[in-house]
C-alpha cells in the first residue's frame, strides 16, 4: 500500500524551485486560493479556448510522463480530431505511476492536489471537455482520499463550472500507465494496449477489432500526466515567458526527479531543466553509500544506463538523447561498484517479461526467454570456474531473443526490454561488482520494482509485484496462459460481470 507521510518529500532538502512540488502540503482549498490558486483557471475562462492552447504551445511545455511530447500540440490535435461539438469529450490525468524508480506524481498530488485539478480544468476548457477523470492505482489510498476531498471542495466552491470530476482506481499492472491501456481500464477492461490513431478516440468506445486497432471514431480523449497538468495553471496565470525562466529552449521549465537505489538516501525534488544529473543525484541521494563508488544510473525501465562519466549531462530531452539515453520520468535508479549488474539486468528482464500482457507473442515469449536465461546464469555461477557469467554463447542466446522481441509490438514495453537489458549487460562487461574479496559473492542486486512508499529518505519497494506470475496472478500457481488469453477467457465466461477480469488482476 502506498503511504505518503512526507508529502513534499524532495523539498525537505531545501529546494530552490517549487513551481509544482510545493514546500509544504496544501490540505484546504482556501489556503491554495490565498496564494493565487485558480487564478489560472479564471484567466483561461476570460479568453477563447484557442488562446489557452496557443499559450501552452508558446510555453514549450512537454509531457512529463516520459515521452516529452509537446503538450500544446497534443491539445490542438485532440481539438482537430473532434467528431462533433455535441459529442462528449474527456480529459484524463494519468496518475497510474508504476515506473520503477519514480515517485514524483504521488509526491506532487500529496503536496497540492488542487494545482493538478486546476490544470485539468483548464485543459477541459481548452479542448471543450465536459469531464475530467484522474486515474490512479487502487493501492494509492492516501492519494485517492486527497483527490476525493479536493474534488468535493472544488465543486462546492463552484469552480468546476459544470465539468464533472471523478477518480478511477485501477489495477497494479505496469501497463495501466500506458495511455491506451489506461483507457481500457476506464472502460472496465484489463490494461491491454491497443493500436490506436495518434490520439485515442473514445473513453467509452467499442472494443478494438481482432487486429487490436481502434477504428471507432467517437469522442477524442486528452490524456496528460500528473506533472504535466501541475504546470498548466502557472503558465496560464503568469505567461509562457515565466515558464521559460527555467530550462532550455527545447526543454523549458522544471522537472521533478526521484533518486533511489545505491545512494545514502532517497528522495524526490524539483529542479530546473538543464540541471546536471550529478547535482540531482548528490542533492537527493546524498552521495554514495559508505565506502562505495557510484558507477551509473538508469531512468526507470525505459532507458539505457548513464555511466558516471556522463553525469555532467544536463537533464533535458535533447542532452539525454545525445548521451545515448532518455530523460523518461526522471526516476533515477543509482548503481554503485557493489552492484551485480547481471543480477540487476535479470531483475529488469523479469519485471518487464511478467508485466507484458501477451497480446504480442514475441514480447511475451522472447521476454520470458531472456528472463529465464539470465535466471539460469545466476543459478549456475558456481560452476563457471571463474569465467565470465555470459560466456559460452549465453549472451548470443539473449541477443537473439532481444533482436526479435519487438516484432509486431503495439506498445513500447518490448523496446524497453531490448534497451534496458542490452544496456545493463554491456555495462556489466566493464564493471565487475566489488565483492570485498568474499569467494562466491557477486555483489548486490538492484531490484526493478515499483516504489510503494518513500518515507524519511528511504524508498520501500512493492514486493507484491516480485511475486507476480507471468499470467499476472499472485500467490497461486501460474496457469501457463498469458494474461491477454486468461483474462479475456474470464470476461467471456461472465459477460454480465465485465469488471470480473479486472478485479482478478489484483487478487493477493
Amino acid at each position: 500500500m502506498s503511504r505518503l507521510r512526507s508529502p513534499a518529500i524532495g523539498n525537505d532538502f531545501g529546494m530552490q524551485v517549487t513551481r509544482v512540488l510545493d514546500s509544504k502540503p496544501f490540505t484546504r482549498l482556501d489556503d491554495y486560493v490565498d496564494i493565487g490558486g485558480f487564478d489560472g483557471l479564471r484567466s483561461a475562462r476570460l479568453v477563447e479556448p484557442g488562446i489557452v492552447v496557443e499559450t501552452i504551445s508558446d510555453s514549450g511545455l512537454r509531457g512529463r510522463g516520459g515521452g516529452g511530447f509537446p503538450t500544446g500540440t497534443k491539445w490542438q490535435t485532440v481539438i482537430d480530431q473532434r467528431v462533433g461539438r455535441n459529442e462528449p469529450l474527456t480529459v484524463v490525468v494519468n496518475g497510474a505511476e508504476g515506473e520503477p524508480g519514480s515517485y514524483k506524481d504521488r509526491a506532487i498530488l500529496a503536496a497540492n492536489t488542487y494545482r493538478v485539478l486546476e490544470g485539468a480544468l483548464i485543459a477541459a476548457y481548452a479542448v471543450g471537455a465536459d469531464q475530467v477523470v484522474v486515474a490512479v492505482k487502487e493501492s494509492f489510498t492516501s492519494t485517492i482520499e486527497a483527490l476525493h476531498r479536493a474534488i468535493s471542495e472544488i465543486e462546492a466552491a463552484g469552480l468546476a463550472a459544470g465539468v464533472r470530476l471523478g477518480v478511477v482506481a485501477g489495477p497494479q499492472q505496469y501497463l495501466f500507465g500506458e495511455e491506451s491501456a489506461l483507457l481500457e481500464v476506464l472502460e472496465d477492461r484489463p490494461p491491454f494496449p491497443r493500436v490506436t490513431p495518434p490520439y485515442r478516440h473514445g473513453a467509452e468506445s467499442s472494443p478494438a477489432d481482432d487486429a487490436g486497432i481502434d477504428w471507432v471514431m467517437e469522442n477524442p480523449v486528452l490524456v496528460n500526466n500528473v506533472e504535466t497538468m501541475a504546470n498548466v495553471a502557472g503558465i496560464i496565470a503568469n505567461g509562457p515567458s515565466w515558464f521559460r525562466e527555467f530550462g532550455t529552449v527545447e526543454s523549458p521549465g522544471t522537472v521533478v526527479c526521484t533518486v533511489t537505489g545505491r545512494t545514502s538516501m532517497h528522495g524526490v525534488g524539483e529542479f530546473a531543466m538543464g540541471t546536471p544529473l550529478a547535482e540531482v543525484i548528490e542533492t537527493l541521494g546524498g552521495g554514495p553509500m559508505e565506502e562505495r563508488r557510484i558507477i551509473g544510473a538508469i531512468s526507470g525501465v525505459a532507458n539505457a544506463v548513464v555511466p558516471a562519466s556522463k553525469f555532467t549531462t544536463p537533464l533535458t530531452h535533447e542532452d539525454m538523447r545525445a548521451a545515448g539515453t532518455g530523460l523518461g520520468a526522471a526516476g533515477f535508479i543509482v548503481l554503485d561498484d557493489e552492484t551485480d549488474l547481471v543480477a540487476t539486468a535479470a531483475s529488469a528482464a523479469r519485471f518487464l517479461a511478467v508485466e507484458s500482457c501477451g497480446q504480442c507473442e514475441p514480447c511475451k515469449s522472447d521476454g520470458l526467454a531472456v528472463a529465464v536465461t539470465l535466471s539460469s546464469v545466476l543459478e549456475g555461477r558456481g560452476t563457471l570456474d571463474g569465467s565470465h557469467p555470459l560466456d559460452n554463447g549465453v549472451r548470443s542466446t539473449i541477443d537473439d531473443h532481444l533482436r526479435t522481441i519487438t516484432d509486431g509490438a503495439r506498445c513500447s514495453l518490448a523496446q524497453q526490454q531490448q534497451t534496458v537489458v542490452t544496456s545493463l549487460l554491456d555495462f556489466a562487461t566493464d564493471h565487475q561488482p566489488a565483492a570485498d574479496g568474499v569467494p562466491g559473492e557477486f555483489g548486490v542486486t538492484v531490484e526493478f520494482l515499483p516504489i510503494a512508499s518513500l518515507d524519511e529518505g528511504q524508498a520501500l519497494l512493492d514486493t507484491d509485484e516480485a511475486r507476480r506470475n507471468p499470467d499476472w496472478s499472485i500467490d497461486e500457481p501460474d496457469s501457463g496462459a498469458w494474461p491477454a488469453a486468461r483474462l479475456s477467457t474470464m470476461a467471456d465466461a461472465d459477460p454480465e460481470n465485465p469488471r470480473g477480469a479486472r478485479t482478478a488482476l489484483n487478487r493477493r
